[in-house]
């Protein structure tokens, strides 16, 4: 079958990135050494209030792949969690109450709503945070979640359904909700030479408190630790609770941004 350009086939279906974009995954060492040399730029970004964030890992990493993020916003003043559930096997229903009580805890202790910040899987979960628990969460940051559309279109789905036991049609309900609208203000941050997930699967439908963010170039190992992506973070995450205004292109990190129109085209 015939395909077209960015993974899209002919019959509607999408496809996962191809072997060219995986392989070079592994430029997401080099993200993670620009966000080290350019961390005095980093941390000129907008300082948090004191709120709470959980980090939540994707597919077969652990709370160490989300240490540069929580050390960055734990630097910018939030009170960033670890998500202390191992490496991350997936399984969206057998992690449901493992999550819901991990939320549950630093809600309780916090005394304020939470942040949810997902890497791929991490952000899928995220977001069935946020339809279960909206009065414990503030705000939802994907970073290459494949939520929405077709979602086999990535190149780690079969993995997953063997890790998990859990078929990607499985909960079709709960997923056909995690692809909808969130009654919390989110953004999903992607990149389109992503080489695990294909870009379209990471769409949320724009709104008034919704919006996607493009970000040139990056991978999907290198997202979470992508300067340009660290500093959408720390920006959307410096609003204040119950507001929302759109991702400001502008500032040091300007050219690695796709321009809103651009980020929502698919």
């Amino acid at each position: 079958m015939s395909t077209g350009p960015d993974g899209a086939l002919e019959s509607g279906r999408l496809r996962p990135p191809g072997l060219g974009l995986l392989l070079a995954e592994a430029r997401g060492l080099f993200e993670l050494n620009a966000s080290l040399l350019l961390s005095p730029l980093l941390m000129r970004a907008p300082r948090g209030d004191g709120h709470p964030v959980l980090a939540l890992p994707g597919f077969l990493a652990s709370d160490l792949s989300m240490v540069p993020m929580r050390r960055y916003l734990s630097e910018l003043g939030y009170e960033a969690h670890a998500w202390r559930m191992g490496r991350n096997l997936g399984g969206l229903g057998r992690m449901r109450d493992s999550l819901r009580t991990r939320l549950a805890e630093i809600h309780a202790a916090s005394g304020r709503k939470v942040s949810l910040v997902g890497w791929s899987l991490g952000g899928v979960y995220a977001r069935d945070l946020a339809l279960w628990a909206p009065d414990k969460v503030r705000y939802v940051i994907t970073l290459g979640s494949p939520f929405a559309n077709d979602v086999r279109a990535t190149n780690a789905t079969r993995l997953y359904e063997a890790m998990s036991g859990e078929r990607v049609e499985d909960f079709a309900e709960a997923r056909e909700a995690i692809a909808g609208d969130l009654p919390v203000p989110t953004t999903s941050i992607y990149s389109r030479a992503d080489g695990v997930v294909n870009w379209r699967t990471c769409l949320l439908r724009p709104s008034a408190r919704a919006e996607n963010i493009e970000v040139h170039l990056a991978s999907h190992i290198g997202l979470g630790v992508n300067p340009a992506a660290l500093w959408a973070v720390a920006d959307r995450l410096a609003q204040p609770e119950g507001e929302f205004r759109p991702f400001d292109r502008a500032g040091p990190f300007a050219i690695a941004y796709a321009p809103p129109e651009q980020a929502v085209s698919a």
